[in-house]
């Protein structure tokens, strides 16, 4: 036993609770309270819920794990909400990770909200932030968008859709299509495009590849490694066109002081700020 909840007062409503991707220590004190107090228990999976409660001592004091998933959420939602307006508290625990990020609580939720029914949740670890915090890529600006598709089509589609976005591009996977996916990467987003192959977070054998999309691509072709695959790829880039800046920099300068014109065009390029500031002291020297 590594911890275990308290007894807490819990209004009506639907609590969506985080679970630890692999460290079972992860798990925050505010989530055991909410499995130690709600009136009823549902997971994707029952019997990992039922194992974390028991690793952290949390009993189950006759309540039973309702199961949640894909296959039967049509069915089990009018039963949540009724328990919800009976006045019962109702926790929902994500098979791993934060729930609705690739987690089928999302219609559950929406239910929930469009019922005008309580809804909050206990946040937690999540294997998308825990895997941009390690790949060295930029975290101000990122995409989580699950897993590819699994036809060869359809997966070089989805990843042209993401070619321009600006910022880190972040990705689930499963073992088996890694491979595949990093070498569609390569043709579609460029081999030199900065990535970073993550797996087993939190646990163990947790490991972290950064390098290029082509040197990775290379690392594991015809390889299928074990445990979980989260997959960052850094945003691309792209050459503004000199004159384009030069224009815009000049008429940002007709309307804004030096530092507001360069910061503008600065941003809307892409670019350097200090650059842009250079660049608008030469124009005006030149007037």
């Amino acid at each position: 036993m590594v911890d275990s909840g308290q007894k807490v007062a819990l209004e009506a409503g639907l609590y969506f609770v985080a679970t630890p991707i692999g460290n079972a220590r992860d798990i925050t004190l505010r989530a055991l309270d909410i499995l130690t107090s709600a009136d009823v228990l549902v997971a994707e999976d029952t019997r990992t819920l039922r194992r974390l409660m028991e690793i952290h001592g949390v009993s189950l004091d006759g309540r039973r794990v309702l199961a949640y998933h894909d296959h039967n959420g049509a069915a089990m939602r009018p039963r949540l909400l009724d328990a919800v307006r009976q006045g019962k508290s109702v926790a929902y625990a994500s098979d791993a990770g934060t729930p609705l990020v690739a987690d089928p609580g999302y219609s559950l939720g929406r239910a929930m909200t469009e019922a005008g029914l309580t809804v909050t949740t206990a946040p937690g670890p999540s294997a998308a932030l825990a895997a941009l915090t390690l790949s060295g890529l930029p975290s101000d600006c990122f995409i989580f968008a699950g897993f590819a598709p699994t036809a060869k089509s359809a997966r070089r589609s989805f990843l042209e859709s993401f070619r321009d976005v600006a910022g880190t591009l972040v990705l689930f996977e499963s073992p088996r299509r890694l491979s595949a996916l990093l070498d569609v990467a390569v043709d579609v987003l460029g081999a030199d495009r900065e990535a970073a192959v993550c797996r087993e977070l939190t646990k163990r054998f947790e490991e972290v590849r950064r390098g290029t999309l082509g040197s990775l691509s290379e690392q594991y072709e015809g390889v299928v490694p074990k445990g979980e695959i989260v997959v960052c790829i850094g945003k691309g880039t792209t050459e503004a066109d000199p004159a384009l800046v030069r224009d815009a920099m000049i008429e940002a300068m007709k309307t804004q002081k030096l530092k507001a014109a360069a910061n503008d065009v600065a941003e809307r390029f892409g670019l350097s700020k200090r650059d842009l500031y250079q660049l608008g002291l030469e124009l005006q020297n030149a007037d």
